[in-house]
Parts: C-alpha cells; structure tokens; sequence
C-alpha cells in the first residue's frame, strides 16, 4: 500500500492502530456497564502517576470503579 493511500482516511499510518485501541476500550467499558467518557478521565489522570509496580488489573473497565465509589465484595 502507498504512504498516500494510508493516510487517505486516517491522516498518519500510527493512527489507525491508536483509534482501534481507544474504540476496543469504549466497546469494553459498555459491555461491562461503565461510563466510558468517565472511564477515560479517570485511567488517564492516574496511568501518569503509577510505577511499574502498581497493579494495573485494576484499570482495565471489567475492575475500574469510579472515583469516590465504594465497591462491596461477596
């Protein structure tokens, strides 16, 4: 495929692979009854303030709580 043809919808060859990860994490946060707009305001304000040893599980929309909700396990 020529340069031009990939940039002809997408307007940078990277781009298409970052807007298929934040679509696949919209679709996620739906499919598991979270607030996707909400979802993405809270991981993108703590991913910069985590290390390499915090548990990163709990970012991902099927364990994400929104901020200041308290969640009960069984």
């Amino acid at each position: 495929m020529h340069r031009q043809e990939k940039l002809l919808f997408i307007g940078h060859p990277n781009a298409g692979q970052r807007s298929a990860i934040l679509y696949s994490m919209i679709v996620s946060c739906q499919r598991h009854g979270k607030e996707p707009l909400g979802y993405l305001r809270d991981i993108l304000t703590r991913l910069p303030r985590m290390t390499t040893r915090d548990d990163l599980s709990q970012l991902l929309p099927r364990n994400w709580t929104p901020p200041g909700k308290v969640t009960v396990s069984a």
